[in-house]
């Protein structure tokens, strides 16, 4: 981007930030730290496992209600939608619009214990910081707009989201741009994830993840011995995929996170299963690896049925051969924010007149999906201070929430400028 374009965006914050209705949008957050940690509080007792959202998405959709969001739906799938209306359009206007979101998925279990404290600033809580302090943040920016007055030039849609962690395989973000009604006018997207003000995840990390099944006829470890044995065959196919050499660059993992398979020590195991997760920076090592998976299960078969054959005990299940299957059940492109893009040079411009400094990262979030669609998207915390991610002792911190949400909101409004000039 040239050098004007960069002033162009620090003059657009800066007059937007001189503004007397963004001034009454910061003394909303200043004034209101507790409305904003009771929220969290009682947002975080609500159960929201992947695919077990909809108790949390039914509380979202009445807080974007009393916020004064405008057209609240909850789609097929579970995601909130809230629209802002952009000042001077007919709402029946199919022009760009910007995307605030932030999902409301927890990667615990729904019977989980939630008993959350509070001592002072400090929630402590199963899923306080990720994603409590993401939602409540997007419903304090939603309240701060509307109470101050803030005319928009293009609409600000507001997403509580489904399937962010895990098993969820961002499907709540997939299904959005997979077809949805928004899907060709979302002009920037920006998505809350946890605390924070110093960071913008603009990288993609992509994955890939599988489920690995063996099978065989299994029997008892004496009377069948010679029957072949999924197990065996499962240990040697991640012993081959255990020995290949990954790159350091682009930077490449393999993760076997689970085994399971057998009932007792003296049985034959019917099955065999392995999760496996692959991740990379490069689509194209995310491919490879996927082809040598394939490979290592396919020969690690082929050899016990071979062995099995060649030494079957007569009267043994030993010649009912081995089969497998390999499911895909989870895909996160990789992809990453062009340097020169308006959204970035937007972020900087925040950044500049707020006197904060952002490090660029690489993670797995929401954004991936719109970035591999070339839709401009960050990932971005919304204040405060966190830890413990993804155990029951994560806790959030308020203690300079108000400079993350007034960092939010002046780029939201920036890209909706921006999105209105498109």
């Amino acid at each position: 981007m040239s050098l004007f374009s960069r002033n162009s965006s620090f003059s657009r914050v800066t007059a937007l930030a001189a503004q007397r209705p963004v001034h009454a949008a910061f003394a909303w957050l200043h004034g209101n730290p507790k409305k904003i940690m009771d929220w969290q509080m009682r947002l975080v007792v609500i159960p929201a496992p992947p695919f077990g959202e909809q108790a949390r998405g039914e509380w979202m959709a009445e807080r974007f209600g009393e916020a004064g969001l405008k057209s609240i739906e909850i789609d097929a799938v579970g995601n909130v939608f809230g629209w802002l209306p952009a000042a001077r359009l007919p709402p029946e206007s199919t022009g760009p619009v910007v995307l605030l979101s932030a999902h409301l998925d927890t990667v615990f279990p729904a019977e989980t214990p939630l008993h959350p404290t509070v001592d002072g600033e400090r929630l402590v809580a199963p899923g306080a910081c990720d994603n409590g302090a993401g939602v409540v943040g997007m419903l304090a920016i939603a309240h701060a707009l509307v109470e101050a007055k803030v005319e928009l030039a293009a609409p600000l849609i507001f997403l509580g989201n489904v399937g962010e962690e895990g098993e969820g395989d961002l499907r709540g973000v997939r299904h959005l741009y997979n077809g949805g009604a928004l899907a060709g006018r979302i002009a920037a997207h920006i998505v809350l994830d946890g605390a924070g003000a110093d960071s913008a995840v603009t990288q993609a990390l992509g994955s890939t993840r599988f489920l690995v099944t063996i099978t065989g006829p299994g029997g008892h470890s004496f009377t069948d011995a010679g029957t072949a044995n999924p197990i065996a065959a499962l240990a040697m196919a991640l012993t081959t995929l255990d020995e290949i050499e990954l790159p350091e660059e682009p930077r490449t993992t393999l993760n076997v996170g689970t085994i399971r398979g057998g009932t007792s020590v003296n049985s034959i195991p019917e099955s065999a299963q392995a999760a496996i997760d692959l991740r990379s920076t490069d689509a194209g090592q995310l491919v490879r690896m996927e082809v040598a998976l394939h490979r290592a299960v396919e020969d690690a078969v082929t050899h016990w049925n071979a062995k099995t054959r060649n030494g079957a005990k007569a009267g043994g299940h030993a010649e009912t051969p081995l089969s497998f299957t390999i499911l895909k059940i989870g895909d996160r492109p990789a992809a990453h924010l062009p340097n020169d893009s308006p959204l970035l040079e937007t972020l900087r411009a925040v950044d500049r007149h707020l006197r904060l400094r952002t490090d660029l990262r690489l993670g797995s979030t929401d954004a991936n999906i719109p970035l591999s669609l070339g839709v401009p998207a960050l990932s971005m915390g919304a204040g405060g201070e966190g830890g413990g991610a993804h155990t029951q002792a994560e806790w959030y911190s308020a203690k300079d929430r108000e400079t993350g949400l007034r960092r939010v909101l002046l780029l939201t409004l920036a890209m909706v400028e921006w999105a209105a000039e498109q």
